[in-house]
Parts: C-alpha cells; sequence; structure tokens
C-alpha cells in the first residue's frame, strides 16, 4: 500500500486531492484500523485525517505481522517492532497516540542472546551453548547414558528451586560419550535462570598460559573470571600438560576461592583416583603426592561423581 506522503509529493493539483483522498479511504477501510474505529466511534473526521499517515503505518505493520517471514527479513521499519494506537484526550480533543511495541520473535530473540552473554567459552565448540536442547532428545541420543541425563536434570531442578548449589559435579567417562556436550547443556540451562557460567578446555588453556606469562593483566583477569562465575566447568581435565605452575598457582587458586563459595565441574576420562596421580607427576619435577593431594582436597570434597555410559559419539 502506498503512503499517503508518497501521493502528496508525486500528484499534480487536480488529481492530487482525489487521489489523497482515495488513499484516506483506503487507509480508513483496512481491517485493523475499522477495528479501532469501532472501539472509539467518537474519534471526529479531523483527528482522523491528520493522524492518517500513523494509522497507516499501523496498517502496514499489522499488515506484515501477519504474515511475518521471521525476525531476520522482519520488512517493519523498526526491526522486531510493530506500530500500535493510543487514543488519549487532552483539553477534551481526542488525539490519536503511535508508539513502536516489541514483537514476540524480538523479546525471544533478545531472551536468548542474554541467556548466551552469560556462559564464557575458553577454547570450546560453542554450539551447543548457543542452541538449546530438550531434555527428551538428548534421551533419544543415546540410551546408555539415561542415569547421567536425569542425574544433570536433577542438578537443574535443584539450582532452579534452591538457587546457586555450592557443590559441583565431576563427570567420569571414555571418550566421546557427551560429558561436554551435557556440561554445555547445564550452562545453557542455567543461563536461564540468570546464572553466569564459563566452560575452559584444559588442554588448550595449559598452552595459552604460556603466553600469558607475558601480559600479567589478562592473566589476572581470565582467573578473576574463572573465580567470580557462578558455574565453572572444566573441560577435559587431566588431558593437559600439567605443570606445577598451572597447577598450583592457578587451578589451586581459583578452586581455594570457589569452595564452599560457588560450585565447579569437571569432565575427565579419569576416575579421581587417577586423576590425583595425575597431579601427583609434573614434567621435570617427577612425582609429587603431597602437590597432587592439595589440590584434589579442593575438587573431591565438593563433587558428585557421575559416570558417563555411551558410545563414542566423535565422527558421528
Amino acid at each position: 500500500m502506498e503512503s499517503l506522503a508518497d501521493v502528496l509529493r508525486t500528484m499534480p493539483d487536480s488529481r492530487f486531492i482525489k487521489r489523497a483522498e482515495d488513499k484516506i479511504k483506503q487507509v480508513l477501510a483496512e481491517p485493523q484500523v475499522r477495528k479501532l474505529l469501532e472501539k472509539h466511534p467518537d474519534l471526529d473526521d479531523f483527528t482522523l485525517r491528520v493522524s492518517i499517515n500513523k494509522l497507516y503505518q499501523y496498517a502496514i505493520d499489522h499488515n506484515n505481522c501477519s504474515n511475518c517471514p521471521g525476525l531476520a527479513q522482519c520488512p517493519n521499519d523498526f526491526t522486531g517492532h510493530y506500530t500500535m494506537i493510543a487514543i488519549e484526550e487532552a483539553g477534551g480533543q481526542k488525539n490519536v497516540i503511535d508508539y513502536k511495541v516489541s514483537c514476540k520473535k524480538f523479546l525471544a530473540q533478545q531472551a536468548q542472546d542474554a541467556v548466551r552473554g552469560r556462559i564464557r567459552s575458553f577454547y570450546v565448540d560453542d554450539r551447543a551453548l548457543k542452541q538449546g536442547y530438550s531434555i527428551q532428545e538428548i534421551f533419544a541420543n543415546d540410551p546408555q547414558r539415561v542415569q547421567a541425563v536425569l542425574r544433570i536434570g536433577q542438578y537443574i531442578t535443584q539450582c532452579q528451586e534452591e538457587g546457586l548449589q555450592t557443590r559441583g559435579l565431576y563427570l567420569t567417562g571414555t571418550f566421546g560419550t557427551g560429558k561436554t556436550f551435557l556440561m554445555c547443556y547445564m550452562l545453557h540451562e542455567l543461563a536461564k535462570t540468570g546464572l553466569t557460567g564459563a566452560i575452559v578446555y584444559m588442554p588448550d588453556f595449559a598452552e595459552d598460559l604460556k603466553a600469558m606469562f607475558q601480559d600479567p593483566q589478562k592473566l589476572k583477569d581470565t582467573i578473576d573470571t574463572l573465580k567470580d562465575t557462578d558455574l565453572l566447568v572444566f573441560d577435559d581435565i587431566g588431558a593437559e600438560n600439567l605443570n606445577p605452575w598451572l597447577r598450583d598457582h592457578v587451578m589451586g587458586t581459583i578452586l581455594n576461592y570457589r569452595m564452599n563459595r560457588k560450585p565447579t565441574f569437571f569432565t575427565s576420562n579419569y576416575s579421581l583416583d587417577d586423576l590425583q596421580k595425575h597431579f601427583s607427576f609434573t614434567n621435570g619435577d617427577g612425582e609429587q603426592e603431597f602437590k597432587g593431594q592439595r589440590i584434589m582436597d579442593r575438587i573431591r570434597p565438593f563433587v558428585d561423581v557421575v559416570e558417563v555410559h555411551g558410545y563414542n559419539k566423535r565422527g558421528t
């Protein structure tokens, strides 16, 4: 539908008046405008005429939304918004007031963006963080891990009902059974409640820390982020190239701060006992059983072990 402003710009005087009148009639005949006029039969002709562009935009936006092509292709002037009309009275005169309203798709996108913004990913493929999955879909993917999925679901429900917990989970199992995926699912679901989260892929994190020696501020900011986030996941712990500085001054600092405050989660191919052996031996320093025990004292008492069974999904 051509706008009244376009008509006024293009028509010569004699035809201009008739075309303008036709345009006014066309706008007032729009179904959405007729419904508005039925609610407000006392609107006079002058008020309608001076407000015709507002009513035109109201009708156009409503028609666009009725045939919505999706938020990315929104044809409205203001993406994700449509025009609404209010009738207000001032000084004995009725006035037509237009204003913009966010559509449901825009609000849903905003909510989803807010969820994503609460989660930080360090070296982890964040596709599972960006899209939620239903619990039914996760069950269907691999019946062998039903017990693990149930435990994750229980933890999510507990946080939703009681708030942030102090204990985390330790997911252990063989390669490719979906431990990382389950942790991403948990972070995504709990981010919907307003909690922040971070997931760190330990092998790459250990390597990147070497470069941070040259950037102390970045190192401090990274450690502070991992200390302060509500939910922290150390992914594939035990697979990193361990050194005393990573174990004692990075992991130790983070875990010491979080214990009894905020939950920390782990995925690993190791059992807790095997992880202790891993932490007890570092390249160059050999066996350091006391140091391994010390770091495990900041992990073992603060997690519930969840065994994740299933087939190897990598490459499928």
